[in-house]
């Protein structure tokens, strides 16, 4: 589940960082509080779709494009969790 939760905090910072915008300002935008950002972009919470819809508009994506590149993220995260244990 954490890998989850990461992957999906990371896809959100990139693209708000992409667009150079602050979590406060990603706040704003998705009518969302700037502390519940941040725990999102540090994997602590699991947002609902609601809450992923509100950030793919604020961040002026699709809704399927976020979940894209979160998958990416997931897929890659995952891959290197593999390697480590194959390492140990």
């Amino acid at each position: 589940m954490q890998i989850i939760c990461d992957s999906f905090g990371i896809a959100v910072r990139q693209l708000r960082m992409y667009q150079a915008i602050s979590q406060e300002e990603l706040a704003e935008k998705a009518d969302l509080n700037r502390s519940y950002i941040s725990e999102i972009e540090c994997g602590k919470v699991v947002p609902s779709i609601i809450t992923m819809d509100k950030l793919a508009v604020a961040l002026e994506t699709n809704l399927s494009d976020l979940i894209l590149l979160y998958e990416k993220l997931r897929r890659r995260h995952g891959a290197h969790t593999s390697l480590i244990a194959l390492a140990a």
